[in-house]
């Protein structure tokens, strides 16, 4: 049976994320806010949980920084970025490159 509420220690056990990554990651993502009981303790819920998950794929597993993750959070997924054609995708690398020299000799 879901509970409504975890602890820390449970999302912790349940997300095999310690709890000092899990309260940093509060600090640094916007989606992740759990609220505190009466007691000061924080109570996660299933969509904090599921958060932490695509935090945990992102960060631990497909490598993303901190930066780069609160980016595929804002946009909504990565998925997106995967619909966009290859060859677009190289121009549009081409074209950075391109403004960083230009960015540079001013």
């Amino acid at each position: 049976m879901k509970k409504l509420y975890y602890s820390i220690g449970e999302v912790s056990d349940i997300t095999d994320v310690e709890a000092h990554v899990l309260r940093y990651w509060e600090t640094v993502f916007d989606e992740l806010n759990p609220k505190k009981n009466k007691a000061g303790n924080r109570v996660y819920k299933e969509n904090d949980i599921e958060t932490i998950l695509k935090l945990k794929e992102l960060i631990q597993e497909k490598k993303y920084s901190t930066e780069g993750a609160q980016q595929v959070l804002a946009e909504g997924g990565e998925e997106d970025s995967e619909k966009i054609p290859v060859s677009v995708k190289k121009d549009l690398k081409e074209i950075r490159l391109f403004l960083n020299k230009l960015l540079e000799k001013l």
